[in-house]
């Protein structure tokens, strides 16, 4: 017997039998175990606050999309398109961690703005508007930042999560900075 294997299963679990016990216990939880170290209530209303940074965000980036005009706009135009589609798959992302964890995703139009981290703003010219997403997106990044670290190993899945919604927020603010370093 690989004695790897023994020190594996005395170190990091808790014996199988036991395991077994507490998997059967309280099965209308779901995926919330006895290993779920973070406050659910407190995480699933961050998780909602997140929910509508990413809608004002799709909402942001689909008005600039549909507004961009003048000779450097297609590509321009193309970039808003895209970053709209992301935003859309973090907020499906984060709306089925919500329910995974027992909560309702809040996708009420009567709070989405004072519940959002990032602003809504319009954006006049194709610069303005870029402008408007490259600090919507820093906003995003230091938020995600914070909620990353705030989580701490307490709920490692929704972490992992956030980190992997924060790095497209970090791609999003560099394509808009390469933009505006285009446009002069």
């Amino acid at each position: 017997m690989d004695n790897r294997g023994d020190i594996h299963m005395d170190k990091f679990l808790t014996d199988v039998k036991t395991l077994r016990e507490n998997a059967r216990k309280n099965t209308d939880k779901g995926a919330i175990t006895d290993g779920y170290k973070a406050d659910v209530k407190q995480v699933l209303k961050v998780l909602n606050n997140v929910l509508a940074t990413e809608l004002v965000c799709v909402l942001r980036y689909k008005r600039h999309f549909y507004m961009a005009q003048g000779i450097s706009s297609d590509s321009v135009k193309a970039e808003f398109l895209q970053h709209a589609n992301e935003e859309q798959q973090h907020a499906d992302w984060v709306a089925e961690r919500i329910t995974q964890l027992g909560g309702e995703p809040d996708f009420s139009p009567t709070t989405l703005a004072e519940r959002s981290a990032s602003e809504y703003v319009e954006g006049k010219t194709l610069v303005d508007m870029i402008k408007e997403d490259l600090i919507a997106e820093r906003i995003a990044i230091q938020t995600y930042q914070e909620i990353i670290r705030w989580l701490g190993d307490g709920d490692p899945t929704t972490k992992i999560l956030i980190e992997q919604i924060n790095k497209v927020e970090e791609e999003h603010a560099n394509d808009m900075l390469d933009l505006l370093t285009k446009m002069g």
